[in-house]
Order: structure tokens, then C-alpha cells, then sequence
């Protein structure tokens, strides 16, 4: 059986099509689903036991690991799942692989879930062209599943085909009496068969095959499955490289964990075969060896699966950090995801309302934080970084953006909940802070534009520009600074006069500059369009001023109330 570069290419494009289904499924997914799809996750994956159950319902339901581990990452990626539930669930996925073997052993039933992918694009069609946005991103995400599993499906199909062939592997013979070295090698040969064949069913087949015409010894036959659980894994990294940090950790998760069950089991090899080979022949009294090494090989991976759930759930957390450590989070990555606003809304409005309030703290710092990079903006030279600090503060000026929306939405939820007037006056407070600090971030993103006209431009501003410049933006930042500590103080004990005196200071200098730059350009100290530059950046600044006084006033109002 030759493999040539055509089959080669088919396998590529098969890995393709499921990169691609699994990139429209997750975008889909956004779009639709956000709220509704986050409640009920939220409420299946509420603490590590059921986060479990339902990885294992959704893997007993569709008969795919891969499949549900890879939906699993688009969660994670669409931010629809937290990366300590997606672990949970990815556990659960595992033990619900076993299941399929032993229906598939006990009664050889399976769901081929391609041949439902045609006519499920048949209904996705007048979806995708439907006017309503709603029903696009449904459209959208039943394309992307169904080319994820024709990808899958094709995948396994143009994978060169062992099963049919299992003499290619009857060379294995050579190595089965190296001792604990052939259980080592066959953990390997497993992996790298799983990775090359995609399905661990199919391989599950094969060393049903090899272990039934007596080529390898049961205990071979299980250091195979081991490998096939670490090979298993590979699907869902490969799809994981279409997503962000958050996705790619889960996938990597994935692995972690697969690969510690590998290395305790190998530890206990000898004591795990004997016991299930036990259970086995003593307890289920199979007496035909073929079928018996075919439950035995069932058993052993079911006992493998679930013993390591049941050793790992207790440490999510762990895995968590793990995987944070090797995967960290890129500067350039940070993709925007609200921090305590997740799960919808708390059991009470007032509670609701203080998880808001510490998002707008995070907003408040990252507006700063924005105000920061624009500061050194002004002093990037190179090409190549100023371009990189440029598209940084474009990118969050789009999360300052999503953060005002998402927000907002969630203080409107909050607010139809039966609340104090008190707590109404507070709402509606945040709201302004909310609108106002989202300004801050425009204000920011036109002061980088206004440096990135001027960095096109051949000419430079003068010393004595850059350091009125200098010192306009001390005072900004100054009454950034200020209005952070303002909005993050629980206990009134921040001078909200000191913010209104950097107001005035900021508004005299911007005065004293206007008429100051007027006769510096009829005095030709520099010529008119830098002084245009000059002009805008210092406007900028005053304006973004008066936005942190109105978040200042907004949250004040609501302290003079209370107090």
C-alpha cells in the first residue's frame, strides 16, 4: 500500500476544513449564544463534580472525545467557559470515551455523527442567509460544526489505513520482550498512532486486532491504550491553535492531565494489569481469551480514565496554574474578558451591583494604563515598535469599547431587580462613570492618532513644545491617577477637591499654551501644521480632563448621597 504526496495533501486539506469549521463554529458561537449559552453552562458546570458529569453526558451523547474536548476549547475561546470549569469538563470527556468502548464492545453502536454533517448544512444554508443577525450566528455555528466533523470524519478517512492493513504493524512483534522498555515503546507507538489515525476508537480497534490475533500480550495491549490517551489530546491543541491564550491553556490542560495519568499508571503498571486481568477472568468469568482480552482491554481504560479523575478533580487548581505558567498570558494577547462579571447575575442586586463596581475598577486602571502607552508613544522612534504600541492602544480602545457595552447591559439586567432608591441613584451613577471613563479610552486613542499624523510627517516639535507637552501630560495623569483612587475608595477617605484643582490647573495651562502657540507660529518658531499637532494633542488632553472630572462628579454624588 504506497501513501504518496496526494494522500499526504487530502489529509492536509481535511485538517484544514476542521481548523476551519472549528474557527466559524467558535465565531458563531459568540455571536448567538453569549448570555443564554454562558447561563446554562454556567448552571451545568457550577462546581467540579458537575462539571464532570457533563463532559461525560456530552461525550456518552455525540461518541467523541476529540469532538467534545475541541467544543470544549471553542467555549474557552468564544469565553463562554472558564478555564478551571472547561478542566472539568475535558475530565469528564475522558471517562465518557469509555463509555462509547464498551457500547461499541457490548453492542457495536455507533453514532456517525458526518453523515448527519450534509444535511445539516442543508439547514444551515437558509440560516446563513437569513436577514436577522441571530439567525446568522446560528447559521454560522452549525456550518462550522458540521465541517468540523466532516474535517474529523475526512480526517480519519484519508489517515493511512492500519486497520485494514494491521500487517504493517506485525513488525511490533520484534519488540514485545524488552521487559518494562516494550511498555515504554508501545506507550509511544500508541501516541504516535493516534496522532497519525485521529480517532482513539480506531485505534482501540487495532489493538483489539493485534492483542486477538496474539501478536502482543495484554500488558502490551494496555501500554498502547495509555499512548492512545496522550495521543488523543493532539485534536484538541491542533484546534486550539486557531484560538487565544485562554483556549490554547485548556488544550494544554487537556494534555497535562492525560500525561500524569500516563506517568502514575506506568509507576503502578504491574498491580493495575493484575487487577483488572482479575476482575476480568474471576468476576465477569469470561472464558473465550479473545473476548476476554477485549474486556480486559475495555476495563483497563475505563479504570484508567476514572482513577484519574478521581485522583486529579482534586487538583483543578492546580492544573490551572500549571498550565497559566507554561502558556502565559502575551502583552499582545490580552484579550478583553470581563473579570467578575461572568456568570450572570448574583443571587442578590445589591451583591450584583458590587461585582459591577469592581469591574469599573478594572476599567478605571485600564483607561490609565491606555493613558500610559500614549505617553510612550510620543517617544517611540522605530518604526517597527511605534507601529506595535499604535495597534496595542487600537486594541484597547476596542476592549474599552466592549467593557462600556458589557457593562452598561449588565447594570440595565441589575436594575430591573427590585432594588432600594438608593441603590437606583447608585446605578444610575455607574452608568455615567461607565459612559465617561469609555471617553477617557477615545480621548487616549485621538491622542495616538494625532502622534501618528505627526510621526508620518517628517518634522519634529521643538524642546520647548515637548516640554509643555511633557508637562500637560504630568497633569493628566496626575487627575488619572487621582480619579482611580477615587473610584476604587470604599471608604470616602480621597479629597475629591484635589481633583477638581488638577481640573482648573489643566484648563489654565491649556489656555496659557492656545495664546502662547499663536504668537510662537506668527514668530515662525515652528510652522503652522506642527503647531496644528501641538494644538490638537494639548485640546486632547483638556477634554480628557473634563471626562475624568465627570466620572469624578458621577461617583462623588453617589458618596455625598450615601454619607
Amino acid at each position: 500500500m504506497e501513501y504518496s504526496f496526494y494522500d499526504f495533501l487530502k489529509l492536509l486539506g481535511s485538517l484544514a476544513l476542521f481548523l476551519y469549521g472549528m474557527k466559524i463554529m467558535s465565531e458563531g458561537l459568540q455571536k448567538f449564544a453569549g448570555d443564554r449559552l454562558r447561563k446554562i453552562l454556567t448552571a451545568m458546570t457550577t462546581n467540579r463534580v458537575t462539571g464532570v458529569l457533563t463532559g461525560v453526558l456530552i461525550t456518552a451523547l455525540i461518541q467523541s472525545s476529540s469532538a467534545t474536548t475541541v467544543m470544549v476549547v471553542s467555549f474557552v475561546n468564544a469565553g463562554l467557559l472558564t478555564l478551571s470549569q472547561s478542566i472539568g469538563v475535558i475530565m469528564g470527556a475522558n471517562i465518557g470515551t469509555t463509555v462509547t468502548a464498551w457500547i461499541i464492545s457490548a453492542l457495536g453502536f455507533k453514532v456517525d455523527m458526518a453523515a448527519m454533517a450534509l444535511p445539516l448544512l442543508a439547514v444551515g444554508v437558509p440560516l446563513l442567509f437569513s436577514g436577522k443577525s441571530n439567525r446568522k450566528s446560528i447559521g454560522e455555528f452549525i456550518f462550522g460544526f458540521s465541517f468540523l466533523f466532516m474535517g474529523l470524519s475526512l480526517l480519519k478517512t484519508n489517515a493511512p489505513d492500519l486497520g485494514k492493513n494491521p500487517e504493517m504493524l506485525s513488525f511490533v512483534q520484534n519488540y514485545t520482550d524488552m521487559g518494562f522498555g516494550s511498555v515504554l515503546l508501545f506507550v509511544l507507538i500508541g501516541t504516535i498512532l493516534t496522532m497519525i489515525v485521529q480517532a482513539s476508537a480506531a485505534t482501540m480497534a487495532i489493538t483489539l486486532i493485534m492483542c486477538a490475533n496474539g501478536w502482543i500480550s495484554f500488558e502490551l495491549g494496555a501500554a498502547l491504550v495509555l499512548g492512545e490517551n496522550i495521543g488523543t489530546t493532539i485534536t484538541a491543541n491542533l484546534a486550539a491553535l486557531t484560538g487565544n491564550t485562554q483556549a490554547r491553556r485548556a488544550a494544554l490542560a487537556h494534555l497535562v492531565f492525560n500525561v500524569f495519568g500516563v506517568i502514575w499508571v506506568l509507576c503502578l503498571f504491574k498491580p493495575v494489569t493484575m487487577g483488572v486481568s482479575w476482575f476480568v477472568e474471576d468476576i465477569m468469568k469470561t472464558v473465550d481469551p479473545a473476548v476476554a482480552v477485549s474486556f480486559k482491554l475495555s476495563a483497563f481504560h475505563t479504570a484508567f480514565n476514572i482513577g484519574n479523575v478521581l485522583i486529579l478533580i482534586w487538583f483543578v487548581k492546580l492544573i490551572e496554574k500549571t498550565v497559566c505558567k507554561i502558556i502565559p498570558q502575551k502583552e499582545q494577547d490580552e484579550e478583553y474578558r470581563l473579570r467578575f462579571i461572568t456568570g450572570g447575575m448574583l443571587s442578590t442586586a445589591e451583591l450584583s451591583i458590587l461585582q459591577a463596581r469592581k469591574e469599573i475598577n478594572l476599567f478605571a486602571e485600564r483607561t490609565h494604563r491606555m493613558f500610559g502607552m500614549v505617553r510612550d508613544l510620543i517617544h517611540t522612534t522605530s518604526d517597527n515598535d511605534f507601529n506595535k504600541l499604535f495597534s496595542r492602544i487600537e486594541k484597547y480602545e476596542n476592549i474599552s469599547d466592549n467593557m462600556e457595552v458589557e457593562i452598561a447591559n449588565y447594570l440595565n439586567q441589575v436594575s430591573e431587580g427590585r432594588l432600594s432608591s438608593e441603590s437606583k441613584l447608585q446605578i444610575r451613577a455607574m452608568l455615567r462613570e461607565v459612559t465617561e471613563i469609555e471617553s477617557i479610552g477615545d480621548s487616549c486613542y485621538n491622542l495616538a492618532r494625532t502622534i501618528n499624523r505627526k510621526h508620518r510627517s517628517d518634522m519634529d516639535f521643538t524642546q520647548k513644545q515637548y516640554d509643555h507637552i511633557h508637562q500637560m501630560f504630568q497633569l493628566t495623569d496626575n487627575a488619572l491617577t487621582q480619579m482611580v483612587s477615587l473610584v476604587e475608595d470604599e471608604h470616602h477617605t480621597v479629597d475629591v477637591n484635589k481633583s477638581f484643582n488638577i481640573e482648573n490647573e489643566i484648563n489654565n495651562y491649556r489656555n496659557q499654551l492656545k495664546n502662547q502657540n499663536v504668537l510662537d507660529v506668527n514668530n515662525k518658531e515652528y510652522d503652522y501644521q506642527m503647531g496644528v499637532h501641538y494644538m490638537d494633542i494639548i485640546t486632547e488632553c483638556e477634554k480628557l480632563g473634563d471626562y475624568v472630572v465627570n466620572v469624578v462628579e458621577a461617583r462623588s454624588n453617589v458618596k455625598e448621597k450615601k454619607s
